[in-house]
C-alpha cells in the first residue's frame, strides 16, 4: 500500500467518557495539538456521576453528547451517527495520542480498499506488571504485522469508514461494558471482505494495571464478557490475526488442571477423610500442577524469549503471571457461559 506524507480526510474523532474527569483534560490537550487537526471532536458522556461533561464541555472545539449509562458500545455508536466527517477515529478518554497519531491513523485510508485501521499503545509505567502487560502487547503487534489478513481492531485506537461502520451496523449494543464488541465488529468486518490494517506509527499512551490482582481482575472479566464474542463467532475461539495461538491452547490446558482441582475437591469431600487419602489427592494435585505449569511454559517459549530479549528482569515473574493468567481466563470464560446475559 502506499504511503503518503500528507492525507486529507474529513475526520471526527469519538471519544466515550464515563467517570473521566481526571484522565479527559491530559486526552484533549493532546488532540488538540494534534499535527493533523481533527475536524471534529465528540466526547459521549456515558452518565457520569463526576464533571466529565463539564470538563468536556469547556473545551470550545468539543461537541459533548449526554445520555444515559449504557455502555462504552451505545456510547460509540451514538457519536458515530452524530459525525460529519467520512472516517470516524475511536479513542478512549484514558489515552493519551502522539502529536502525529492522526496522520497516522489516516494514511492507510488513502487506500480506498482499507476501510479500519487499528492503532498502538505505549506506556511510560516501570512496574513489573505493567511492563509484562505492555510487552505481552507488544508481542501481539508482531504478531499483527505478520498477519496477511487482520481479523482484530480494538476501540482504545481504532479509525473506520463512516458508511462502513454504520452500513454493518456498528458494534453490537447487547455488550453491556468494554468486553469484545471491538473484536467482534472486526469479525464481522473481516468476514464481509473489508481490509483491515495496523497502523504501528500511530500511538497512544495509556495506563496497565499496575499490582497483579488488579492484572489478573481485569483479565477475569475481559474472559467473563468475552465468550459472548465467542459464541457468535465460535472459529475464533481456535485462531485470530492478534491472539498467540498458544495462548489459546494455554485457555485448554487451565482448564485441564482446574477440572483436576474439581475432582480432588471432590474426592476430599465425598470420601471417607484419612490421612492417606488427603496425602495422595495432594500430591496428585501437586504432580498436576506441576505438568500443567511446564505445560503452559512451553507452548509460551517463543513469548518468554521475546520477554527475555526485551527485559530480562520480567522472566521470572513473567512464568507466574502466565500460568495465573491461564487459569484466570478458565475461571472468567466458565462463569460468563453460566450468566443469561452473556449467552443471550
Amino acid at each position: 500500500m502506499p504511503r503518503k506524507k500528507s492525507v486529507q480526510l474529513d475526520v471526527s474523532v469519538i471519544i466515550p467518557a464515563y467517570n473521566a474527569e481526571k484522565t479527559l483534560p491530559n486526552c484533549l490537550d493532546a488532540l488538540r495539538n494534534q499535527s493533523t487537526k481533527p475536524n471534529e471532536i465528540i466526547v459521549v458522556d456515558d452518565g457520569s456521576k463526576d464533571e466529565t461533561k463539564t470538563v468536556a464541555e469547556s473545551y470550545s472545539l468539543v461537541k459533548v453528547i449526554a445520555q444515559k449509562n449504557q455502555g462504552p458500545a451505545k456510547a460509540r455508536n451514538a457519536g458515530a451517527r452524530a459525525a460529519k466527517s467520512e472516517i470516524i477515529i475511536f479513542l478512549d478518554s484514558d489515552c493519551v495520542p502522539e502529536k502525529n497519531w492522526v496522520q497516522e491513523m489516516l494514511v492507510p485510508l488513502a487506500d480506498e480498499k482499507v476501510a479500519g485501521v487499528q492503532g498502538a499503545y505505549k506506556s511510560k509505567q516501570t512496574s513489573l506488571v505493567a511492563r509484562f502487560d505492555q510487552l505481552d502487547i507488544e508481542y501481539r503487534y508482531e504478531k499483527m504485522k505478520r498477519a496477511k489478513k487482520l481479523d482484530w481492531i480494538g476501540t482504545y485506537s481504532a479509525a473506520y469508514l463512516k458508511k462502513v461502520f454504520l452500513d454493518e451496523g456498528g458494534f453490537d449494543e447487547t455488550f453491556p461494558k468494554a468486553s469484545g464488541e471491538d473484536a467482534e465488529l472486526s469479525y464481522r468486518l473481516a468476514k464481509k471482505g473489508h481490509q483491515l490494517y495496523f497502523a504501528s506509527s500511530a500511538f497512544v499512551y495509556h495506563t496497565h494495571p499496575e499490582t497483579l490482582t488488579h492484572y489478573l481482575r481485569v483479565k477475569f472479566f475481559r474472559a467473563y464478557w468475552r465468550t459472548r464474542m465467542y459464541l457468535k463467532h465460535p472459529e475464533k475461539s481456535i485462531k485470530d490475526s492478534y491472539t498467540p495461538h498458544a495462548l489459546k491452547i494455554n485457555f485448554f490446558v487451565g482448564g485441564a488442571f482446574l477440572l483436576l482441582l474439581a475432582y480432588t475437591l471432590a474426592r476430599l469431600l465425598l470420601s471417607p477423610l484419612s490421612k492417606a487419602l488427603v496425602y495422595d489427592e495432594l500430591l496428585t494435585l501437586l504432580a498436576g500442577l506441576g505438568i500443567i505449569f511446564l505445560v503452559i511454559t512451553a507452548t509460551m517459549i517463543d513469548f518468554i524469549l521475546y520477554l527475555a530479549k526485551k527485559d530480562f528482569r520480567i522472566v521470572p515473574a513473567g512464568l507466574i503471571i502466565i500460568f495465573l493468567r491461564s487459569l484466570t481466563f478458565v475461571l472468567g470464560a466458565g462463569f460468563g457461559l453460566i450468566d443469561p446475559r452473556v449467552r443471550a
